[in-house]
């Protein structure tokens, strides 16, 4: 029972899942997810008290702090990922240790405004490149050392997941504390 509900806290929209043929309607779908992120991180965190910002989403988990400025080190990393693969032929791209980033100064103690708003022009040009890719460049795909060959199309649905995931910690998190 204790796992299952670290599981819920842990993923509070569920894991990342998709069909292999994913079409444009879903394409479209997740582009204006990755657009929508960042007011809808805006409106997760508004009102937070210094106190709130340092709690964390789940027990061991990144404080909330931690999570806004995760996503902002996690989705400059996409956007380089997505430019690398539509410029280049199956990049091996270089992964980072998002734990231990999330350990550093800037994102354990720094103002949440600087993510917030990094993330909002951020998205802002990322949607921009996303739609105007064509079809079949939605095929090309980058090596992760990890993970292996990651088509784009697969990873747009992963980063529509993780910014919804991520706001879900926040949101679920204020929920449960009467925030």
């Amino acid at each position: 029972m204790e796992s299952e509900i670290m599981d819920d806290l842990r993923f509070p929209i569920g894991r990342f899942e998709w069909t292999e043929d994913i079409i444009r309607d879903q394409r479209l779908r997740w582009i204006k997810d990755i657009e929508s992120a960042p007011a809808q991180l805006r409106a997760a965190v508004e009102g937070l008290t210094e106190q709130q910002l340092n709690e964390p989403y789940r027990p061991g988990g990144w404080t909330v702090r931690q999570v806004v400025h995760h996503l902002a080190d996690s989705h400059m990393n996409s956007l380089i990922r997505f430019k690398l693969a539509l410029t280049e032929d199956q990049p091996t791209i270089k992964p980072y240790d998002e734990a231990a980033w999330a350990e550093l100064t800037d994102s354990k103690d720094a103002p949440i405004a600087l993510s917030l708003t990094l993330l909002d022009q951020l998205h802002t040009r990322w949607g921009a490149l996303l739609r105007s890719v064509s079809d079949e460049q939605w095929q090309r795909s980058f090596v992760h050392p990890d993970s292996g060959v990651v088509r784009l199309d697969v990873n747009l649905g992963t980063y529509s997941w993780h910014g919804r995931h991520h706001i879900a910690h926040i949101t679920r998190l204020r929920d449960r504390m009467g925030w």
